[in-house]
């Protein structure tokens, strides 16, 4: 009982860690919290006389069982309705989700990862957001430090060649009241000066009804959706603002129930991105 209890406490003193590396790379809070606990198992199960480091024993297990998981996600993905996006988690409690810093939780970074490979992906985490050494990413990866620099290198060019640039907690709240607002209202002129020309809304609902299942480009094309479903959607609709993934957003409920989160990615000309997540296995924690 004594050995279990250790092993225990050992555990505990970097949950917090693991999850946070296991949502970043996979993007899912369920299939971190599941992942996590199989890396319980196998910590209860190890040679403790082999075990020199428990911290980086059980870093090294939740990395590599992310990357096995994320070798696997574009069988899983292929049955997906629709666009998929990252599930929302509250951090108003952990803005940084166990990290040294808030690297690689923000919305649009975790859509940018979706591009990158599944080593590419656990040491652009582990160095930007945990601050790991490349010689301790190494080890995880079973690599080189030399390999380890390319993979990071080669990830930060991908997302920061391709990420905007966004707008302060302050304002991206702002515009994220101010759209909710003008939907409910049904304002397109309001509406279409809330956006960028090339904004686009993308609603995940793995098919869900109603939900659309292509995303919608274009500021007169996404105002008039959002105008059109004005008289009905928000009907009995309460909206209560969040705090997820270090960024403001809304949850939708009807009747005590959930419907669905959204947020808004904001640059300084305005609403690129709307992303609605409607999937309730998703956000059923909200």
């Amino acid at each position: 009982m004594v050995g279990v209890t250790e092993d225990l406490a050992v555990f505990e003193q970097v949950r917090g860690r693991l999850f946070g590396i296991a949502y970043r790379m996979l993007a899912s809070a369920s299939e971190a919290e599941d992942l996590v606990q199989e890396t319980w198992l196998r910590w209860q199960a190890a040679d403790r006389a082999e075990v020199r480091n428990p911290g980086a024993f059980l870093a090294t297990t939740t990395t590599r069982l992310a990357i096995n998981a994320l070798q696997s996600a574009p069988a899983r993905r292929e049955t997906y309705i629709g666009p998929w996006l990252p599930e929302p988690i509250d951090t108003s409690a952990d803005p940084y989700l166990g990290a040294e810093r808030g690297e690689a939780l923000q919305f649009a970074v975790l859509l940018l990862m979706e591009k990158l490979t599944p080593n590419e992906r656990a040491a652009y985490v582990l160095r930007e957001a945990f601050d790991y050494s490349y010689a301790e990413i190494a080890a995880i990866l079973r690599s080189t430090e030399p390999a380890v620099r390319q993979l990071v290198s080669r990830a930060r060019k991908h997302i920061d060649g391709r990420r905007k640039a966004t707008v302060d907690a302050d304002a991206q709240r702002a515009l994220l009241a101010s759209f909710i607002a003008a939907a409910r209202s049904g304002d397109m002129t309001a509406l279409e000066q809330l956006f960028t020309p090339d904004v686009t809304s993308m609603s995940d609902g793995n098919g869900a009804h109603q939900v659309a299942r292509r995303p919608i480009v274009g500021p007169v094309r996404v105002a008039r959706f959002f105008a059109t479903i004005a008289s009905w959607f928000w009907e009995g609709v309460d909206v209560a603002l969040v705090t997820t993934n270090g960024e403001t957003s809304a949850v939708l409920s009807k009747n005590g129930a959930t419907y669905s989160v959204i947020t808004v990615l904001g640059t300084a000309q305005g609403i690129e991105t709307i992303l609605w997540q409607v999937n309730p296995d998703k956000i059923n924690s909200f």
